[in-house]
């Protein structure tokens, strides 16, 4: 196995983690958007497709939860997701709306 470093932004353990897991009570939220960020930010890229078996396999949540905890994400305005087909696989775009971009101090 070879290990691979992700930066984490702090953020997402500092104030998201709580956010989502204690003020939302959804900790697959959490756990689908940090496996959501490991493939696009973490592998430096702007997206990832990804299958709702292939998220309960890598978190080791149900089918069901992943599918709550997508929709609670896209609720929040989290995650986006765009699919080419109705039954194809979704394409993820993880969101970091606290990240304010071109912003001079």
């Amino acid at each position: 196995m070879i290990a691979i470093a992700m930066k984490l932004d702090p953020y997402i353990v500092d104030a998201l983690m709580r956010d989502l897991v204690a003020h939302s009570h959804s900790s697959a939220a959490f756990l689908v958007y940090l496996q959501l960020y490991r493939h696009t930010h973490g592998a430096g890229r702007e997206s990832a497709a990804m299958s709702h078996r292939a998220l309960t396999e890598a978190i080791g949540i149900s089918k069901r939860s992943v599918q709550m905890a997508l929709a609670h994400l896209m609720e929040r305005r989290l995650i986006r997701q765009r699919k080419i087909r109705p039954t194809a696989v979704p394409v993820y775009t993880v969101l970091t709306p606290w990240v304010r971009r071109g912003r001079t101090g």
